[in-house]
């Protein structure tokens, strides 16, 4: 194990599945001189050449439908978006002809390609460069979508993405690009696609949240355990496919549950877990299901109206102290 940062592991994933196959090669603005807009690509041009780190000119459609096209003739492209708000220009490509083109050609065409870059809130980057892009993704059949919270898991779940033979949205977080953590130095080492994992074990109330929110949860619940709450979180990680086995499984056991999403609340991912959560563990609860939610409107630039806009610690800790009908609560 090696401590590196989010952005060192993805870099890190880059490299092993580039020496590892040949096939594999990066696209996208600036990910060869500049190193990348977040230095995610750093150091890869000089080591494996412009044949195979390829800059482009600002054109999201057109760079997304090379690397759709080269995916169809067999290579593995990773196409980096500078920012996921970006991908909008790129919808046309993603969803009628990445996510079909398999389905369509009757499973002549496989589309092994991972379009991957920051998306969700950010430091003051106001309303078009701090949207929660998932929800434009997860609903769509043919696309995985994946959100990794910790630099362990960049890691292995860009690794999986790129061996996996369809499409797969990759949406990183440009607040967690400097977080540190352990990570495996093993070049076999993959976290598999479709698979939650439970960051904290808990008995009264579980919460499911994912990026950025795992994090506030985790601080919410070193708050509560003081006042004698047990707080289990579970992080998705993969949200298409979702692990709902693993998340009914830990609501079964705590009977209760808080679903923490960065993005809008309506028909947001929240509102998907939340439904699973009813349809299959109804009569398991003991309080209705909660959401913490972004509100909906678009993101403020001012620091202070973003911080209104989003989910904090102390929403969290007011929801989850709600379903435990807990003093204190507002």
């Amino acid at each position: 194990m090696a401590v590196m940062t989010y952005r060192e592991a993805l870099n890190l994933a880059l490299r092993e599945e580039m020496r590892r196959d040949p096939d594999v090669f990066v696209i996208g603005e600036e990910v060869g001189l500049y190193e990348g807009a977040y230095k995610v690509t750093q150091g890869l041009l000089k080591e494996f050449g412009p044949k195979r780190i390829v800059d482009t000119p600002i054109a999201e459609s057109g760079f997304t439908g090379v690397g759709i096209g080269a995916a169809m003739v067999g290579l593995r492209p990773v196409v980096e978006m500078m920012t996921f708000n970006f991908a909008l220009l790129a919808l046309d490509q993603i969803v009628n002809s990445a996510a079909k083109l398999n389905y369509m050609s009757g499973g002549q065409y496989n589309v092994p390609i991972v379009i991957r870059g920051p998306g969700g809130p950010a430091h003051q980057l106001a309303a078009q460069h701090s949207q929660s892009m998932e929800v434009y993704f997860y609903h769509v059949p043919g696309l995985k979508v994946v959100r990794p919270s910790t630099p362990m898991d960049a890691k292995g779940l860009l690794k999986s993405a790129i061996r996996d033979d369809n499409p797969v949205i990759f949406i990183e977080s440009e607040t967690l690009y400097n977080v540190k953590g352990e990570v495996s130095e093993d070049p076999d080492f993959l976290v598999p696609l479709g698979q939650a994992a439970v960051r904290r074990e808990g008995t009264d109330v579980t919460v499911i949240a994912y990026m950025g929110m795992m994090y506030r949860a985790m601080e919410a619940a070193e708050e509560l355990a003081k006042d004698g709450i047990s707080v289990e979180i579970v992080d998705p990680r993969t949200l298409q496919p979702l692990d709902t086995e693993t998340i009914i499984r830990s609501v079964r056991k705590t009977h209760r549950a808080v679903v923490v999403e960065a993005g809008a609340g309506f028909a947001g991912m929240g509102s998907e877990i939340a439904t699973e959560i009813t349809e299959e563990a109804f009569d398991d609860l003991d309080a209705p299901v909660a959401r913490v939610t972004g509100a909906q409107a678009p993101m403020p630039y001012a620091r202070s109206l973003e911080r209104l806009k989003t989910p904090t610690k102390e929403k969290i800790a007011d929801a989850i102290r709600q379903v435990c009908y807990a003093n204190g609560s507002r």
